[in-house]
């Protein structure tokens, strides 16, 4: 039989409509690659594992996941782009518990360039399904980040059902305070990029839970993900009042210098 899909009036050539259904479960990563390499490659590739462990029963091997990169990297023009991995399964066995080794969908585009200006937040209550789960299901952020911007602020940044701060729509997000970096300790997924900073920054860093009500205690706040490894945050409005902040050049320095002590790895 001939399974046809169409974009629009375009229609496009489908060998496996399976793939379609298959693409609302799962999981995935996202990666930088400068000069074909990555920072936090090694967290990339236990992510992956872990999470298709969890989801399917099954984990994904190192070798496999670098083997399919460097086919990627060969046919590219540039070492400079950006990847992402998708992990997802055509066999729905999996739901009865049946371990199911995924697929995995490779996507390459141009390397991102750091967002350039400070954002605006929209502090929401918003909790994520499985939040320490990069997984596909994504509908919730999008809508929150497309309502914070019909108010008229730049995205969305989440606080739990007890008034603390969790992370924003696709960043992690950490506060400036004395002389050391502090990050919520409520349910978020543990992104590459602040595993690597927290490594990085060694003592001076803590976690704790963050009230609505803290945030004007920090001198700074910050984003942080594979494209803003810390992204400053202009502004945060919340039940509890709105905070503003200005540049804060020291713990800037202080996470630049932690970034930098990332080393790169070769795919």
């Amino acid at each position: 039989m001939t399974h046809l899909v169409q974009l629009n009036d375009t229609p496009l050539a489908l060998d496996d409509p399976a793939l379609l259904s298959a693409a609302g479960y799962g999981h995935f990563t996202s990666m930088q690659v400068r000069d074909g390499k990555v920072r936090g490659l090694d967290l990339h590739l236990e992510r992956l594992d872990r999470s298709s462990r969890e989801l399917f029963g099954h984990g994904v091997a190192a070798d496999r996941v670098l083997t399919y990169l460097r086919t990627t990297l060969a046919s590219s023009p540039s070492g400079d782009l950006s990847i992402r991995v998708n992990a997802f399964t055509r066999d729905r066995s999996f739901i009865d518990g049946t371990p199911v080794e995924p697929d995995l969908l490779l996507t390459l585009t141009d390397p991102i360039e750091p967002t350039s200006e400070p954002p605006r937040l929209l502090a929401v209550e918003h909790e994520r399904t499985a939040p320490h789960l990069k997984h596909t299901g994504t509908f919730s952020q999008t809508h929150e980040i497309r309502r914070a911007r019909l108010a008229g602020y730049d995205n969305a940044l989440f606080y739990n059902r007890a008034g603390h701060v969790s992370e924003a729509s696709i960043w992690n997000i950490c506060f400036a305070v004395d002389d050391r970096i502090v990050w919520p300790a409520a349910e978020v997924l543990p992104g590459i990029t602040m595993l690597s900073l927290r490594a990085a920054l060694d003592v001076a860093r803590e976690t704790v839970d963050i009230p609505l009500s803290a945030l004007g205690d920090y001198r700074a706040a910050y984003l942080t993900n594979s494209i803003d490894p810390a992204l400053p945050v202009a502004s945060i409005t919340s039940p509890a009042g709105s905070t503003e902040y200005k540049p804060d050049p020291a713990s800037a320095d202080l996470i630049a210098n932690a970034y930098l002590r990332i080393p790169w790895q070769e795919i």
